[in-house]
């Protein structure tokens, strides 16, 4: 697909093409564009050296020797038009914080952010002698550096510190706070630095580990549990369900119907009122509109009149002060012991 780029410039594409020629022999072109999934998803040692017919160790000291060649020919400046992708990597890296995921490279580069284009941006910058490339793994996402502010070592170990200052913090925070806990200036370069690793995630402006909802929300509970927390007070399930709807989750298709099943079933959501839920973790308790009265009426110890009684049971449930009369008056726990003044049945 075309890319975006600025008038004069070659797309990523072409660059490719361009470097792909500089090498002689075929048969190294195919496992170098092969290898880097250049024009299609990328294949293992063991596939390239079974279509090539050599072995596996085969495959990888070619590619290792083109890889040594095709930089040194980089850097002598006889492949031409990398330098010019070069210093347009460096000035995107420079405006967010010296290093970023080949996946928002590639966003800004390009009209479509495919696995390809996302490839060929990685094998660019793996050439270019001011870059640094960290390469996929189960901690780290692909990403590219400027290689006269880190190098691969010194990233990551910035990195594993932001990771323990999150942990000490023990909830998201904004990178800001994060930044003056981890005794680190520039809050663009912390940002940046947590977006390349596997185990940090961020939502609605907050860092944390992968594995907290409030930043990484991986089920419809976990989400009502973050629209809940933000919004701060007590919703109705339709609102619940919208406001999923009007987020930033990456996945955010849900049916009104979902959501009221997940808010009866999870422990963290209580019922205060008519389809509306709020947080446990605010203070409120299971139970129904006799279950509060009973719990208020236990923790004064003595009769209170109806109008206190029903400004106690609001604190904890959002219910007309007819509902709570009506509970006063007839259910069978409760007494009237002078007017309009109630106690518990004995």
């Amino acid at each position: 697909m075309a890319n975006t780029v600025p008038e004069g410039k070659l797309s990523t594409e072409e660059l490719v093409n361009g470097v792909l020629a500089s090498i002689d022999r075929e048969r190294e072109r195919e496992i170098v564009s092969r290898r880097f999934g250049l024009f299609d998803r990328k294949e293992t040692l063991e596939q390239i050296g079974e279509m090539l017919g050599i072995t596996r160790e085969r495959v990888r000291q070619l590619e290792k020797s083109v890889v040594i060649n095709l930089k040194s020919s980089v850097e002598k400046g006889s492949i031409p038009n990398v330098a010019d992708f070069e210093e347009n990597i460096l000035d995107i890296l420079k405006e967010n914080g010296g290093v970023a995921r080949v996946s928002e490279l590639t966003k800004q580069l390009t009209k479509d952010a495919t696995r390809e284009e996302q490839a060929r941006v990685a094998f660019l910058s793996q050439l270019c002698p001011a870059l640094i490339v960290i390469n996929e793994d189960d901690n780290f996402y692909n990403s590219v550096g400027v290689r006269k502010t880190h190098d691969e070592k010194a990233i990551k170990a910035l990195v594993a510190k932001l990771i323990d200052t999150i942990k000490e913090i023990g909830e998201p925070k904004e990178i800001s706070a994060i930044a003056k806990a981890a005794t680190m200036s520039d809050e663009k370069q912390v940002a940046a630095l947590a977006s390349t690793s596997k185990q940090l995630a961020t939502l609605n402006g907050r860092w944390g580990l992968i594995k907290w909802p409030m930043v990484n929300p991986k089920n419809i509970r976990d989400k009502i549990y973050v629209i809940l927390k933000e919004n701060g007070k007590h919703m109705h399930f339709n609102e619940i369900s919208e406001a999923i709807k009007d987020s930033d989750f990456k996945r955010k298709d849900v049916t009104t119907q979902a959501v009221h099943n997940e808010l009866i079933k999870d422990k963290r959501f209580v019922l205060i009122g008519r389809g509306i839920y709020a947080l446990k973790e605010w203070g409120y308790d299971k139970g129904t509109v006799a279950d509060i009265i009973t719990d208020v009426l236990k923790q004064a110890g003595e009769p209170l009149h109806r109008d206190e009684i029903v400004k106690r049971v609001l604190k904890s449930r959002f219910v007309k002060e007819t509902t709570i009369l009506l509970n006063l008056q007839g259910k069978p726990q409760f007494k009237r012991v002078a007017k309009a003044t109630y106690a518990l049945s004995e």
